[in-house]
């Protein structure tokens, strides 16, 4: 049995990660104080819906802060695999944050809609959420990159939160920029309904955003196999024709935040010996790692006895 266990690839990955997460701190908390002044001031039950909106973002920033720290700790004596699920942990966190803020969005654009409600000064409504569109669509653009590049799925998570509320903020201006025509050219009309109906809207999205979100978590908390367009990689990595190499089976494959986890099993020659077995396995797991740094490679060697028929599901060798 040979163990290749990987390092961490990048030394700079924490603290570009935690600089990102930091980002979404700083603007999450002065939208949030934004959107709940002027919602208040309004009375608009969709701006004060967004800036709810906007502190479950930052809650969910300091959740990705917090994972993105624990998850770069080392292994250690109870983690021997280290802590990258801190960040699958945390997404499925985010996910439910998202469910309660929606179902407290609907609760209060129903009460709305069954009572009424006066909307006062809808431009400054407008104002905040082109602000927060704008903001939103910036961090969250830099989340993605710096999420991508690190391969952090708190990032990720993150930034679909602000991309969402890209999405929401403009559809909560679109409704209050309505009400605001509306009422200039219509004095009579009441459209007073298009404010808690758009934050209804607001809500439906935002549930959308927590299951893809929530799914995704629990995929890897579940331990299921990488993407298969990374499996079929993999496959073609570790198949390519060496001198001595016959197939390769029981291909294994997870993740834990942003380490990869491969294993399988390597038929050589009998005749094969161990230094060469282990040349072999040196440049499979380079060519691995050279796709995918954080990888943890594990190979088990084993020999091809004459007449030995492969395995199902045995990847062949062909020169």
């Amino acid at each position: 049995m040979l163990n290749h266990a990987s390092e961490r690839a990048d030394a700079h990955a924490a603290p570009t990660q935690k600089n990102a997460a930091l980002v979404s701190i700083a603007s999450n908390s002065t939208l949030v104080t934004g959107k709940l002044a002027v919602g208040l001031l309004t009375g608009s039950v969709s701006v004060i819906s967004e800036a709810i909106h906007s502190a479950v973002d930052l809650l969910a920033s300091i959740i990705a802060y917090m994972a993105v720290k624990v998850s770069h700790l080392p292994p250690d004596e109870r983690h021997p695999y280290g802590h990258g699920k801190s960040e699958n942990i945390s997404g499925l966190l985010e996910g439910i944050l998202i469910f309660l803020a929606a179902g407290w969005i609907i609760l209060e654009a129903v009460k709305k809609l069954l009572h009424g409600s006066a909307l006062e000064n809808p431009g400054w409504g407008v104002a905040i959420m082109l602000i927060s569109t704008i903001v939103n669509w910036l961090v969250s653009r830099y989340l993605f990159r710096v999420g991508k590049e690190t391969d952090s799925m708190a990032l990720t998570a993150d930034a679909w939160h602000l991309r969402t509320d890209v999405w929401t903020s403009l559809g909560v201006m679109g409704g209050l920029g309505i009400i605001q025509i509306g009422g200039h050219f219509f004095p009579g009309a009441k459209l007073g309904w298009i404010d808690p109906a758009a934050a209804i809207a607001v809500a439906l999205l935002i549930i959308h955003a927590g299951w893809e979100l929530s799914s995704q978590a629990c995929h890897e908390l579940m331990d299921s196999h990488l993407p298969r367009e990374e499996v079929e990689w993999l496959r073609g990595c570790i198949s390519r024709p060496q001198p001595g190499l016959f197939n390769i089976h029981k291909l294994r494959t997870r993740k834990a935040g942003g380490t990869r986890f491969v294993e399988f099993h390597l038929v050589v020659d009998r005749n094969l010996s161990v230094d060469a077995s282990h040349r072999i396995t040196d440049e499979l797991t380079a060519c691995i790692r050279a796709q995918y740094p954080e990888t943890q490679v594990l190979i088990h060697v084993e020999p091809c006895r004459e007449g030995q028929e492969p395995p199902a599901g045995a990847i062949p060798i062909s020169g």
